[in-house]
């Protein structure tokens, strides 16, 4: 440098510690300059010579910002005895030819942020080649990931189950889900939803959730949302307000006075994803409108049957959820029973998730009719090798109207009628159903029925309801002295160890006496599990139980204790008494009966002769086949045969050969009716093997290849990561001494034990599964694109057809296009990196040396060279910047017209389902329509606006 290139009152950069912001000249004094820094309220001396500076000079149209705050566009710049002075307007003005303002270098904002890439590169904010090839290979992956099928799916720690991905994809993709979730017990809801929300938080569709579960499953589904998906959820409970009143301040109190309670805190609201229980925000006025003043894109609620409605009245939980769903844009309802409490609670509960086509109950029973017929026509539909029956065809019209003409020209005609079907005349928008019949991989279960003689202190209470649970009338004392029951468990757990036995019994009183007694008099370890236990205690029984070498033999649990629960891993279950309700007792068998289960699942059940304990034995052996097989029809066939039922178990036992026969025939209709109409067309629309094949391909293409562990090897060498070897299929990860900590997400101090492998994963569940959509991952990805790493590189080249002292320049384009989130223009415009190389005369060359091959010829230049050499090469830098942005302008209309093709490939489908919906239900509301078009109309106008941004250039100098 020469003392006469500094003026006072230029600006210039320290490429040494751009920590200081932008400097300004104050003072020469021979072969020294002194600049201060006001952002950082510093002043510097160099000496001219060596000192590590560069000038800054803002191009027309770039984005200028004055000390007090105000930015301006450089339209013109103008140089007055050194000192720029730059011809800007405002840039709030809506139209360019606004009031030009003449603004001197000395009066510019004391802090930088230099966006464009070859503004970095004329600061001194350049990087090394690694951290260029870097974000290349970022831009290309996020663009890759966008566009596949499989986005949102990856990574997730949990077996790829056909219907569990189908579910996932199916309901994941859509704006604002509204289903339920219904599977068989043991099918795997909880993994269902859990890949639902993983899929909506990674692709944006959501950012705010809330799940809503009974109390007992509230740490279960903590545990679970984290180990499988990596979803930290916060726990909002009694405790958590008892915490905020505690921390609450004077200040606070004095807020809240003057402003009210919009002056609190809303716990709800300080995180993004939050876990509840049910019946804390039934029974807590507070919380309750806490929840509803947060308002979310996605709510979850598990054991929905719990939402019991019927025309007459609503109970407490279902009407908390009816006000959280109308604040909830996507709703997800889970059971596996959906009808346990009758016809009209299920239409209720998919009324929440539609009411536009669920509107009347009498009407949703009168449909229900015609589920046979539909289903005739559809399975006849699947025959693609024959022609659409004459028949067929009037009921088609009958039942789609106008809508048939424009679905026969559609590109598959014959899937596009059946999805109209499920649609407008079934449930299969809003209700997904797989049943054990249907999935492979469920054990096979085997009844042991152990008849034992009523002991006379139960003679009083043998029958009627009380006689299914008689210990609850007589002494603690006495009944487990004297009921054979109590004897028959101790001697079983004792022949059956050391094979873990879950016990289940309807009452925590029962359970907990059991407990007390076999831990105590019987010397049997055990654990109690029940609602009267809290979290902490629950998890600890479990775990407990779970220990293969010191664990309890028998789990001993109550009805409500173990709702949702899995043991698996354990194969023998007492049913210590019978439920009233089928739903129930398959609820029982199915914390056994799971996916995952390896071996046959014992069924032991102890019941009291000539007891309405035997009544219910027979009822569900002889009449449902409920212990040997999953009964779905259960509670049907008790509300056809209720009036023999309820005899029976009052002690008539005359009728109970008549019902048990009256029941076999009923569940053998019912189940006939059920495979032919309604539920052989859910199962349709729950599980379509081919496309759940295809999308479970994708999945393990993208996790079986090594690209993302040799991305996150890159990324960690250039942000400072040690790797170290743990195993065959396992990193440690540490903090080096280079760590840069604002690049790595969820790396702790003491490092990490990660694995690359699903199957490692599965049978490890204390290290990390990293896959492309891992926090860590992800985290990475974003930091990358978001800051300014690899946006400007230089690089050296030798090649011998080159002559010494060439420039060239490899750009880096991606499509910018401002636009609201709720838009999620990426799942239509994705990052589309465009790659250009060009010399100083603007001819293309990036075909002839592709991004990999110059990477292998290109070299690191020392950052003193680089920096000498960067003034030196401004002006033809500056050209090349403006060759690539010529090449760069015919490849955006091709992009966008893509972009155009696959958002009407979305939005319009679903406008003419609404259009065609409406004619048929006049519930449909002319404002839901309005709302699809009006967003595919504001995507087209963002679309139209899109440009083609540099995102990255690195200078290559030949040598």
């Amino acid at each position: 440098m020469d003392a006469s290139e500094f003026v006072i009152g230029q600006r210039w950069v320290s490429h040494s510690d751009t920590a200081l912001g932008l400097g300004i000249v104050t003072d020469m004094s021979g072969r020294r300059v002194t600049l201060g820094f006001p952002a950082a309220d510093e002043e510097r001396t160099y000496a001219i010579d060596n000192a590590p500076l560069s000038r800054i000079v803002y191009q027309i149209g770039e984005e200028i910002e004055t000390f007090d705050g105000s930015t301006y566009i450089v339209r013109a710049v103008e140089d007055l005895g050194g000192v720029l002075l730059y011809h800007a307007e405002a840039s709030s003005s809506e139209e360019p030819g606004g009031d030009i303002e003449q603004i001197s270098e000395v009066k510019l904002a004391g802090s930088v942020n230099f966006s464009a890439p070859h503004q970095r590169l004329f600061a001194g904010q350049f990087d090394r080649n690694g951290a260029f090839r870097l974000r290349f290979a970022t831009l290309q992956h996020m663009d890759r990931l966008r566009a596949s099928p499989a986005q949102g799916l990856i990574g997730a720690r949990t077996q790829h189950l056909q219907h569990q991905i189908y579910i996932a994809h199916e309901v994941a993709r859509r704006h604002a889900p509204r289903v339920l979730l219904a599977d068989e017990v043991g099918l795997g809801k909880t993994i269902e939803a859990g890949l639902i929300l993983h899929y909506q938080l990674q692709t944006g569709r959501a950012r705010r959730a809330l799940i809503v579960v009974p109390d007992s499953l509230i740490h279960q589904w903590l545990v679970e949302m984290l180990r499988r998906f990596n979803l930290r959820f916060s726990i909002v409970d009694q405790g958590r307000y008892d915490a905020l009143k505690d921390s609450e301040d004077d200040v606070d109190v004095l807020m809240t006075h003057i402003f009210g309670d919009d002056a609190a805190v809303n716990p709800f609201e300080s995180d993004q994803l939050v876990l509840c229980s049910l019946d804390f925000l039934v029974n807590n006025g507070k919380a309750r409108n806490d929840a509803l003043k947060a308002g979310w894109d996605l709510m979850i609620v598990d054991e929905a049957h719990h939402l019991a409605w019927s025309p007459e009245n609503a109970s407490p939980e279902y009407l908390l959820v009816e006000e959280l769903s109308a604040v909830s844009k996507g709703l997800l309802l889970l059971t596996a029973t959906p009808e346990q409490v009758g016809v009209a609670s299920h239409f209720a509960r998919l009324r929440l998730l539609d009411p536009a086509r669920f509107h009347d109950l009498q009407a949703f029973q009168q449909e229900e009719q015609q589920y046979e017929a539909i289903n005739s026509v559809v399975r006849r539909l699947q025959d693609e090798g024959s022609e659409i029956h004459e028949d067929d065809r009037k009921a088609l019209e009958a039942w789609l109207g106008d809508e048939l003409e424009k679905l026969l020209k559609e590109a598959s005609p014959r899937q596009s009628i059946i999805d109209a079907l499920l649609d407008r005349h079934g449930t299969g928008r809003v209700l997904f159903r797989n049943t054990r019949a249907a999935i492979q991989g469920f054990p096979e279960r085997r009844p042991h029925a152990v008849p034992l003689d009523c002991p006379g202190m139960y003679q009083n209470q043998a029958f009627g309801y009380s006689g299914l649970a008689p210990e609850q009338s007589v002494p603690e004392e006495q009944w487990l002295a004297d009921d054979p029951r109590v004897n028959w468990l101790e001697k079983k757990l004792v022949s059956l160890r050391p094979a873990k036995v879950v016990v289940i019994c309807a009452l925590a009183e029962t359970a907990m006496a059991l407990e007390h007694y076999l831990q105590l008099r019987a010397g049997i370890r055990s654990a109690a599990f029940h609602e009267h236990l809290n979290l902490v205690e629950r998890d600890r029984a479990a775990a407990y139980f779970a220990d293969d070498e010191q664990g309890a033999q028998a789990l001993i649990c109550s009805e409500i204790g173990s709702e949702g629960r899995n043991f698996q891993f354990a194969h023998h279950l007492v049913l210590f008494d019978l439920p009233a309700n089928p739903d129930l007792l398959e609820q029982r068998i199915g914390r056994l009966d799971r996916i995952g289960q390896t071996e046959t699942v014992d069924i032991h059940i102890p019941y009291l002769r000539n007891t309405s304990q035997e009544v219910q034995y027979r009822w569900f052996e002889e009449g449902l086949n409920a212990f040997s097989e999953s009964c779905a029809v259960g509670v049907a066939v008790q509300e056809t045969v209720s009036d023999q039922w309820r005899s029976a178990m009052e002690g008539d036992l005359s009728v109970l050969d008549s019902l048990v026969e009256t029941s076999a025939a009923e569940t053998l209709r019912l189940k006939t009716l059920l495979q032919n109409g309604r539920d052989a067309l859910i199962e349709l629309n729950s599980c379509r093997p081919e496309i759940a094949d295809a999308l479970i391909a994708r999945i393990e293409e993208e996790e079986g290849s090594a690209q993302v562990r040799d991305y996150m090897m890159e990324a960690f060498d250039i942000l400072g990561v040690d790797v170290e070897d743990h195993s065959e299929h396992a990193d440690i990860l540490r903090p080096g001494e280079q760590y840069q900590a604002g690049h790595v997400a969820e790396l702790p101090e003491d490092g990490i034990t990660v694995t690359w492998d699903r199957r490692h994963a599965l049978e490890r569940e204390d290290i990390a599964f990293m896959s492309w959509e891992h926090p860590m991952v992800t985290g990475v990805m974003d930091s990358v694109t978001s800051s300014g790493l690899g946006k400007a590189a230089l690089a050296s080249l030798s090649v011998k057809a080159l002559p010494a002292g060439t420039l060239l320049m490899e750009a880096l384009f991606t499509v910018h296009c401002p636009a609201p989130e709720a838009l999620q223009l990426t799942r239509y415009l994705p990052v589309s990196p465009l790659r250009l190389l060009v010399d100083v005369n603007g001819k293309e060359l990036s075909a002839a040396l592709p991004h990999d091959r110059l990477n292998d010829l290109c070299s690191n230049i020392r950052r003193r060279t680089a920096q000498a050499v960067v003034p030196q090469i401004r002006p033809q830098v500056e050209t090349m910047v403006d060759h690539v942005e010529r090449l760069s302008a015919p490849h955006l209309e091709p992009m966008k017209q893509k972009a155009l093709e696959r958002l009407a490939a979305s939005f319009e489908p679903e406008i003419r389902r609404l259009e065609a919906l409406k004619k048929v239900n006049p519930a449909i509301r002319e404002e839901e329509i309005d709302f699809f078009r009006n967003q595919l109309k504001a995507a087209r106008e963002a679309i139209g606006h899109a440009t083609l941004a540099l995102e990255g250039i690195r200078v290559i100098v030949t040598a």
